[in-house]
């Protein structure tokens, strides 16, 4: 273990303001376990957070550790944990229920209103050296599962909650809009349900000074019929609408991106065909299958991770995210280990 004080984070102080500061190692509580995190992605909301200072309602007060995207390797457990031992490698799910609830009692811990996540004012993520988590969720990686696979069942896990909720099935068309992180696992994700044909923009269609309307005939066009299923990644409004329009009547849309509180779309176009909008708040139950996935290799989400650095250089990896660069930027929290 390393020695006090040693427990490098990535913290926002305020917009604008990121640092790499020194925190204590945590001592984690009876139902805990502390982690030694190996591999953290950098999601889009962190550099939001870093850029903005806020996200809707959630707004950074107190400096807030980054990071919701983590793997990592037990080091020490709780009293009570009883599952997990030391030297367990494991992916950790961000959001953890505070209280059996309502949502809790029907499935959906996701949707509870004081659920711990990481990364979310006023929690603190896992971009860090240690970070103690709930043991129930940390979840054991098997031995041919990596730890940037690990990490990645985050952003996957938005991808199989989001076309759970479209309900794509063998056979389905479907159209996503966007073809960053989120963009791709839905495409990976619907493919692996049975979706016949997937269309993503900025790949198989090119979108440039298109109306709405012209891309959903594009849509129709390339796929030789509406899309039962669209899954819209963006948040952006003309997205929205396009992704409306081009939804086969009787279909449905998930809208997964988040962009403006209020847009104006087509209402009246998706009711009078009966086009159900539908949203997604994170996920749920998630993560067993996902491992699941990757374990027996359904589905391969390693070339989505295209740049790598150190933690020490994190301000470096925030800087190449904000600018575009690749598709998934991942960070190696373990200064003995940088393997995948």
């Amino acid at each position: 273990m390393a020695a006090p004080g040693q427990n490098l984070a990535v913290v926002v102080h305020r917009a604008g303001d990121l640092r790499l500061e020194n925190r204590p190692i945590p001592e984690p509580g009876p139902n805990e376990v502390l982690l030694r995190m190996h591999s953290v992605g950098i999601c889009g909301s962190d550099v939001h957070y870093w850029q903005h200072g806020r996200i809707g309602d959630f707004v950074v007060k107190d400096p807030m550790v980054l990071g919701h995207e983590g793997s990592g390797t037990v080091v020490k457990v709780g009293s009570g944990v009883t599952r997990l031992k030391p030297g367990d490698r494991v992916a950790i799910e961000p959001g953890v229920p505070r209280e059996t609830d309502e949502f809790c009692k029907t499935g959906r811990y996701n949707l509870s209103p004081t659920i711990f996540f990481c990364a979310t004012p006023p929690d603190d993520g896992n971009l860090c050296r240690y970070y103690k988590h709930s043991a129930s969720y940390c979840y054991k990686l098997p031995d041919n599962v990596t730890f940037e696979e690990g990490a990645l069942i985050e952003p996957l896990s938005v991808g199989i909650h989001a076309c759970k909720r479209a309900g794509v099935t063998l056979g389905s068309k479907v159209f996503v809009c966007g073809s960053g992180p989120i963009g791709l696992v839905n495409v990976i994700v619907a493919k692996m349900m049975g979706a016949a044909t997937v269309v993503v923009t900025d790949f198989t269609i090119q979108v440039k000074n298109e109306t709405p309307q012209e891309v959903a005939s594009k849509v129709e066009s390339l796929l030789g019929c509406m899309p039962e299923i669209t899954v819209e990644c963006t948040g952006v409004q003309a997205c929205i609408q396009a992704g409306i329009y081009a939804t086969r009547s009787g279909g449905t849309l998930v809208l997964v991106g988040l962009g403006p509180e209020m847009v104006t779309v087509p209402i009246v176009n998706a009711a009078v065909r009966e086009v159900d909008i539908r949203g997604i708040f994170r996920y749920c139950n998630t993560w067993p299958v996902a491992i699941f996935l990757l374990a027996s290799k359904r589905i391969n989400v390693k070339p989505l991770v295209t740049h790598r650095f150190p933690l020490e250089k994190a301000l470096e990896a925030f800087e190449a995210t904000k600018r575009g660069e690749g598709v998934k930027v991942m960070l190696k929290c373990d200064p003995t280990d940088h393997n995948p």
